[in-house]
């Protein structure tokens, strides 16, 4: 899959400029004006990120979930880690819906937040029954489905298309996959090309929201910050103990080990560069080479741990934020999505894979997506905790598959 380096900082740049004009501007005669002129370059910004996520994430579902598959037919212990990735997984989602919506009752988002949503149109918000919940759950139609951005049910298509793809003769489960390969390098062309041009994007959605919110969006950017950093925080608290309950490693211990390896994922903010400080970390804790060499590279290849806590966060975060109402039905399917999108977007940089991971969550629960357009420009910070939780948890969980090896 192709690689593609884009500008974080100049992204970040565009919103804080944006907001320190709007600031400057709010009040002025001329406002109006400015932000009649600067609306419509945000909104098509807006618009041509949201055109790549259903091909992005079909390709991206189906090439993930077939090498799931194939990781699961390579050995006994490639099974049980990918038992413990899938409990990680499930626990991450589950404790974000429990504990991010007390959080924002104890911690309330600041009033000048609703300042991102005033481009999003405010329509009543109908929570399913159950049985109709459930039967949305397959479409009759999956054209129409994608026609009317689904997610709940192109995402169980496509990953019912992967499985059976794992079941063809080899030549034709190879052709499928080439040209999914081919459609999710296309689609990352495209979306790299938009978000070259994310600096301009948010600068001119910035630009609205600080003359509306004033100085009050700076202090609406960190609360959101912190918050859904919180629930990375409690993933890296389960990493140690995770350790300590499965790998039979003290809390001390592990954390002596790991810390190299956290100094090196808080520094490149990448997995994969982190790798070899993770190898010498199951070193310093005596695991077997062999495992920690096998373990290692696959969780590097198709598990973020952060990933449903992090990116439900958000979702749950802007459905606060917009009074849209979330019912346990919806909430589980948010859950799932966020579960099977995380194995798609392990490789992507960090804001393809904020709008890729993010944006189907969100849609499946019915939540706007536009204010994602101006989050994404401060996913740097968050990305921090993302890094450092994924690889203490990378390293804890072969601490636990080195430990039930040996037993």
């Amino acid at each position: 899959m192709s690689t593609i380096k884009l500008p974080v900082a100049w992204t970040f740049a565009g919103l804080v400029g944006g907001l320190l004009a709007g600031m400057f501007l709010s009040g002025t005669t001329f406002i109006d004006n400015v932000v009649e002129w600067t609306r419509p370059v945000g909104t098509l910004w807006l618009r041509a990120l949201q055109m790549t996520i259903i091909p992005l994430v079909a390709a991206l579902l189906v090439l993930g979930i077939v090498q799931l598959a194939s990781a699961a037919k390579a050995s006994a212990a490639a099974r049980r880690m990918l038992l413990l990735v899938f409990g990680v997984l499930v626990a991450g989602g589950v404790i974000t819906a429990a504990l991010l919506p007390w959080l924002l009752t104890m911690v309330p988002v600041p009033e000048s937040a609703s300042a991102f949503l005033a481009e999003t149109p405010q329509e009543a918000q109908q929570v399913p029954e159950l049985s109709d919940f459930l039967a949305s759950l397959v479409a009759p139609n999956i054209v129409a489905a994608a026609a009317e951005t689904a997610m709940l049910p192109l995402t169980i298509f496509f990953a019912l298309f992967a499985v059976a793809i794992t079941q063809l003769p080899e030549k034709q489960s190879e052709t499928l996959l080439n040209f999914f390969h081919a459609l999710a390098n296309a689609m990352l062309q495209i979306i790299g090309w938009v978000l070259w041009l994310a600096p301009i994007g948010v600068f001119a959605l910035a630009l609205g929201v600080a003359a509306r919110a004033g100085g009050g969006a700076f202090a609406a950017l960190g609360h959101y910050i912190i918050v859904v950093s919180a629930m990375g925080g409690f993933v890296l608290i389960g990493a140690y103990i995770l350790a300590c309950v499965l790998g039979g490693v003290s809390p001390w211990r592990f954390a002596k080990a790991v810390l190299p390896a956290q100094a090196v994922a808080v520094s490149t903010q990448s997995s994969l560069a982190s790798l070899p400080a993770m190898l010498d970390s199951s070193g310093r804790l005596g695991l077997r080479q062999s495992t920690s060499e096998f373990v290692l590279p696959l969780a590097v290849a198709i598990f973020r741990a952060t990933s449903p806590a992090m990116n439900l966060a958000v979702a749950i975060y802007v459905a606060h934020l917009s009074g849209v109402e979330i019912s346990p039905t919806l909430l589980a399917g948010g859950i799932g999505v966020a579960i099977i999108i995380s194995i798609g977007s392990v490789s992507l940089p960090g804001s393809i894979s904020f709008v890729v991971s993010i944006g189907p969550i969100a849609i499946a629960m019915g939540v706007p997506v536009e204010p994602l357009a101006l989050l994404v420009a401060v996913e740097m910070l968050p990305d921090i905790m993302r890094t450092l939780g994924n690889v203490t948890m990378n390293v804890a969980v072969t601490s636990a598959v080195d430990r039930i090896q040996e037993d």
